[in-house]
């Protein structure tokens, strides 16, 4: 089995290449070829299998084609610019968020037209596909009404996935992510950027800036269960999911006050004083039309899991990129 990872340089890609190297398999088939894509060619990993890396710019015509034209059984495509950057910088968002895919499904259309050739896309999209006015907890037939350009150029590329889907010219599957925390590494330009900075700066001593109230209520689940998604949407019998080829992944409801009180169990109270208040107007804007909850039925259903404590996130972090300890405790 090959397998291309599209956005293979970013947090999620990263891990997800660690887990598929560590399973060597993808369902029940064992992976012989990986192919690690990005704007910057990603690191090369040692692997049981043949591993290569490619600097593509999907928003470039011609790019896709060459990443497609070894036909790769099983394709995750994760590259985007995040929300808050897509905000600040209209044209690039279009480009590299509708315009890059778009191209993407053009070329593994074109390269179908030669011979017969179906791969499984797993398309990560977002929750920003929805916005305001919206109930307490969303079902999964809500209406998209994003109130953001990054979360438009995602609504549009899931219609684009189904339709690609509907019409044979791959077998798409489009996961609609929760906000992922706790992101390690250095802060990105996300607009959600702060959810994960206010619990892995403290960890780690630093202060951390609060931009909300401690009210604001948003939908998580942490790196772990990313990877869990994209590898259960790519082993997923499809003809379960019917014509409704996108889904809204389960994750846990939590406010910035329950975020504090479990990082305080985790570091104690000094850890819990790093994190400074200063209301930022333009993300509080942006953070209020995002959705808080939702039923996320159908995909459990079919045996997506995540997290069901702000705990069980933290303690993920902690395990996974400190060691098991808190540096300051």
């Amino acid at each position: 089995m090959h397998i291309l990872i599209i956005g293979a340089a970013g947090m999620v890609g990263r891990k997800l290449t660690e887990a598929l190297i560590a399973a060597g398999e993808l369902g029940g088939k064992p992976i012989t070829a990986l192919t690690l894509a990005d704007v910057e060619a990603p690191m090369l990993t040692l692997a049981p299998f043949h591993v290569s890396v490619v600097a593509a710019d999907l928003s470039l015509p011609g790019a896709a084609d060459v990443l497609v034209a070894s036909r790769p059984d099983v394709i995750f495509h994760l590259a985007a610019i995040v929300s808050g950057e897509a905000e600040a910088d209209f044209e690039k968002g279009y480009a590299i968020n509708l315009d890059g895919t778009r191209l993407l499904f053009e070329a593994i259309r074109r390269e179908g037209l030669v011979a017969p050739w179906c791969p499984r896309l797993v398309f990560t999209s977002s929750i920003a596909v929805f916005g305001t006015p919206l109930p307490a907890s969303i079902p999964d037939d809500m209406a998209h009404t994003p109130l953001t350009s990054y979360g438009t150029q995602k609504a549009i590329c899931e219609l684009l996935l189904a339709d690609y889907s509907r019409r044979g010219f791959f077998d798409g599957v489009g996961i609609r992510l929760p906000t992922i925390v706790v992101r390690p590494g250095a802060p990105n330009k996300a607009a959600s950027g702060f959810f994960s900075g206010i619990i892995r700066e403290p960890l780690n001593g630093v202060e951390a800036v609060l931009p909300v109230a401690d009210d604001v209520r948003h939908w998580f689940s942490s790196p772990r269960s990313a990877v869990g998604f994209l590898i259960h949407a790519a082993e997923l019998d499809a003809a379960a999911l019917e014509q409704r080829r996108n889904l809204t992944m389960p994750g846990l409801s939590a406010t910035i006050a329950e975020e504090l009180a479990a990082l305080e169990r985790f570091g104690g109270k000094r850890v819990v004083a790093l994190v400074r208040r200063a209301p930022d107007e333009t993300i509080g804007r942006i953070v209020a039309g995002w959705p808080q909850n939702f039923s996320a039925q159908r995909a459990l259903s079919l045996g997506f899991r995540a997290e069901t404590s702000f705990d069980d996130i933290v303690r993920a972090h902690i395990e996974d990129e400190l060691g098991g300890r808190v540096p300051l405790g």
